[in-house]
Order: structure tokens, then sequence, then C-alpha cells
């Protein structure tokens, strides 16, 4: 499979031997596209800056090596979590000179994210191709000294596929009815009204929160003034949060409530919404690979991976088209059986209910506990009522717990803890304490990180998988990726195919993150018109 180096900055293309030497003359993009096998592996500064442009050309990259991600994961594994991850960085720390720092381009994500595309500047003088070889050659290096380079090649492997993939999706849309979601947002919130006007529906909820608090005028989207107007009511309430005001005895609470929830839809996809991020029936959200702690994806704008249930009936596929819609079911506590190879543990993961298969064995058949207890393991609830069934799991699976515990133990001394694949967990804080709550939260983070890391390793692979399955299949494009759930747009007379390859890229996944498991990944699959109708 031949390798072909695209400097920095853009520029001819250079092919490179099996020995990573350069062979032959640079070329051009548009000569290496025709000249080059379909599987050549591109390696360039990052996939959000370089893919673009060859994809508008109508190039489709099968492979690639993103060395802006590549390099994120590097810094991550070696204790540098954070630091510039540019070409441009790169190079200058190999050379031991300053490092520029990245520069962000575009809207931040309301989402946390961690990584956002970046340029930064070569030194003048420095060849850009010489440059992006040598950092692709130190990175090489440095993935063949990890604790598993195998592993370790394959989260690389999977987070430059993951970025492909990103810019394809963003490229082609996912399939959005204009009409429909105007039609849902005015039986929500009434006719739209200028900006700074609250639609009819928001009105009407607002002056019932001012006359349950008897005539108080109070604005519903303030929470000072909702925590005072509480506090006369002689209710007094620590936040505005939703789970907090449900506890409060008031006739205002039911009516704010209400509120709170279509002015997250006003303000997140609201018409407003929809003339910026809607375009010629696609919803063409700005994807981020990467850009949460764990490893899954943020949005940088837009709200991609957030689209409230109560829109989804705007997400329809085409004429002659369906949405072929899988998500993964119970991912992590499977996971959890995998990593942990915990056997019992591994025997209930074979099931297509874990929850009932562990609450069968160790729960009477109470599901329920059996639920409460796994969860309260993997995210640090431990009290409560969390507590018995936890004890009952210890007995009943204690490779599986000790691995949960061994990671909290580290993360509360303020140790690194890492996924399957190798990606690592943030670094403490200079102002961190290793006693106290400080330390009692990184416990429940690094107890979950371990978990969570994998469960997105796992995902990005099937996306891997289904990805390059799917070139074979005409008409069939991926157009949603969210955590562990993937859409793909297709004709309807291949939806068969593409339920297949969406089951079989899940056991591949599988394969590749854990060789011969026993631990199933179960999908739960259906083609439907419209994206509300799916599960």
């Amino acid at each position: 499979m031949p390798t072909l180096l695209v400097p920095a900055g853009g520029g001819p293309v250079q092919r490179l031997g099996s020995d990573g030497t350069p062979t032959g003359e640079p070329t051009t993009v548009a000569a290496a596209l025709t000249a080059e096998s379909p599987d050549a592996r591109w390696v360039w500064a990052a996939t959000a800056e370089c893919y673009p442009p060859l994809l508008a050309a109508g190039g489709r990259i099968a492979r690639c090596h993103d060395l802006a991600l590549t390099e994120a994961l590097l810094l991550g594994h070696e204790g540098r979590w954070g630091e510039p991850r540019s070409v441009a960085a790169a190079w200058s720390r190999l050379h031991g000179l300053p490092v520029p720092i990245d520069i962000d381009q575009g809207e931040s994500s309301a989402e946390p994210t961690l990584f956002e595309p970046v340029r930064s500047a070569l030194p003048a003088g420095v060849d850009p191709m010489a440059a992006v070889a040598e950092v692709y050659a130190d990175q090489l290096r440095r993935i063949a000294a990890t604790d598993c380079p195998v592993r370790f090649g394959l989260l690389v492997a999977a987070e430059s596929a993951g970025a492909l993939a990103a810019v394809e999706m963003t490229t082609t849309g996912l399939p959005w009815s204009a009409d429909v979601h105007r039609e849902t947002l005015s039986s929500l919130l009434g006719v739209r009204t200028p900006a700074g006007v609250r639609p009819t529906r928001l009105a009407e909820l607002a002056a019932q929160v001012d006359a349950a608090f008897d005539g108080r005028r109070t604005n519903p989207d303030s929470p000072a003034d909702l925590m005072a107007a509480f506090s006369a009511a002689g209710r007094p309430i620590e936040s505005t949060r939703s789970w907090v005001l449900r506890a409060v005895d008031h006739p205002a609470v039911e009516p704010l409530l209400a509120y709170k929830k279509l002015a997250r839809i006003l303000a997140a996809n609201g018409w407003a919404w929809q003339e910026r991020w809607v375009r010629d029936g696609r919803f063409r959200p700005d994807y981020v690979p990467g850009g949460v702690v764990s490893g899954r994806w943020a949005t940088r704008g837009g709200g991609g991976l957030q689209i409230p249930k109560v829109l989804r009936g705007a997400v329809r596929a085409d004429a002659g088209h369906v949405l072929v819609v899988a998500d993964a079911g119970q991912l992590e506590p499977r996971l959890l059986a995998a990593l942990s190879a915990d056997s019992a543990m591994a025997a209930a993961a074979q099931a297509e209910d874990m929850y009932a298969a562990i609450a069968v064995r160790s729960f009477g058949g109470d599901r329920a506990r059996a639920k409460v207890g796994l969860l309260g393991a993997m995210y640090g609830q431990v009290g409560g009522q969390a507590a018995a069934p936890l004890s009952v799991l210890r007995q009943q699976y204690p490779v599986a717990l000790h691995l949960l515990e061994e990671a909290a133990r580290l993360g509360e001394r303020g140790g690194l803890v890492r996924s399957h694949l190798g990606r690592t967990c943030p670094p403490v804080r200079d102002d961190w304490s290793s006693t106290g709550p400080a330390a009692r939260a990184r416990g429940r983070f690094t107890r979950n990180f371990v978990v969570q890391a994998t469960a997105a390793e796992w995902a990005l692979t099937w996306l891997a998988i289904v990805r390059s399955l799917l070139s074979t299949v005409d008409g069939a494009e991926l157009v949603f990726f969210v955590h562990d759930e993937l859409v793909v747009h297709a004709p309807a007379d291949v939806s068969e195919t593409v339920t297949s390859i969406l089951y079989d890229g899940a056991r591949e996944a599988g394969r590749l993150l854990f060789g011969d498991t026993p631990v199933r990944f179960p999908l739960d699959v259906s083609a439907v018109g419209c994206y509300a109708d799916a599960g």
C-alpha cells in the first residue's frame, strides 16, 4: 500500500517507498488521485484542512494518517496532554525550537472540546514536504515505542479514518425537511416572532410563572430572578437546574419546567438555527473528531450530536431512499466485560439483554437492581441505592470490579489511566489536591474513563469499517454518527445490504479490539423513512 505525503499548507504530493524514503518526482494532487492505488495512505497535517478541497474535486480518500490527531494522542500518552499538535509544533519540538501555539479556528461547540482545527506556520526556509516527512517518521517511531504498538496503531488508524468520515458527513449532510421543522416549531412555540420577543407559547408559560408567584414579575430566563422569587415564596433553591426544581413543591415549577424545555429548543434548534445550519435540504454539522477527553466527537456549533427527539421527525430520507439507523445496545457494560476478561461477566454479555442476564445470575431476576449496580460501578455512584447491588457485583464479578476500582484508586492518587488502545486521560491540574472531594471526583472520572474511552474506540473502529464497506454500495452514504449510533442514507433496495454491513462492522470492531472474545456487541437496526421512527 503506497504512502503519499502532502506538505504542510498543501502543494505537490510525494510518494514514499516501503522504507519511508521518497521515490520518484513530486506530483500534483490531481495526478496522484488518478495514478495511485485507491488504497494509498495520505499523510497530511490535518484532515479537516486538507481533505475538503480534495473531496470537492471528486477525490474520495480511503486511508490517511492525520498528523495533528496522532500528535495529540502521542502527547497524551507521553504525559504531555494538551500541548500544541500542529506539524509546525511537532517539527519545532524535534529541533528544540520554541513551539508555536496552535491557532483555533471556527466557532466553539456547546459541548466541551479539546481540539480545534489548527494551523501554525513553519519557520521561514523550512521545506514543508521535509517537515511533514520528518514529523511522520518521528510519530512512527513513537508509536512503536508505546506499551502496545499494535493497539496504539489501531487507535491512530481509527482516529484518522474517523476524521475522513467527519469531512464526508459534513459535505453530504443529514437529510432534513425544513418544512417539517418549521411546522414542529410552530406547533410547539407558536408563530415566529422577531428576535428578542417570546413566541406565544413561551409568553403564556412566562405569564403562568408570574401568576404562580402571586403576580411577581419574574424573568424565567434569569436564574437570579427565579432564585429570588422562590426564596420570597418560602422555597429557597440552590440552583435552577431542572432536577432541583422537580423536588420543589410550588405551583411555578410545572410551567417553569415546560418553559425551560421549549426555550432550549428555540435557542438550540429554532428558526435561526435552521437558517444557519440547514442548506439544500441537509443539516451539515461541523464535526470535531476526538473533541472530548474520552475520544468522543464534538461539534463546532450547530449541536449536531444533540438533536432533540421532538425534532427528529424533520430528518427524512429522500424519495426512494431509507435511513438505516443502528445503535449498539448496552455498549459500556459489554466493553467492561471484554476489557476485564471477567469470565462470568463475559458470559452475561453473550445475552441480548446483558442487564437481564446479570439479574438472573446475581439478583434473583431483578433487572433494575442489576442495572443500578453496574452503572454505579462504572460511574462511581457507589453509595445510596447502588451500594447493596455493588457489593453483590464485587462478589460475583471480581475481575471486572477490580479493574474499575484500580482505575479509581490510581486516579485518586493523581495518576494517569489509559483506554484499551492507549488513549490517555488528562493529568491533574497544578492546584489539584490528593485528598478530599477533588481526589474522589478524579477517581470517579478515571474509573469511567477506561470504559467510556474504550467505548469511543469501539464505535470509531465500527465507523471506520462501515465506511470502508459502504464504498462498494452505490448510493449509500454515512450521514450521522453520535457516540454509539450510525445512520446511513441509502436507496431502499440496498437497505438489507447496508444492514448486513452494519452488523459485520460491529463484529469486526469487537474482533480487532479484543480478539476472540465471547462478548457480543448486538445492534438495534431499523430501516425507516423518518429518523423519529427508528428504534
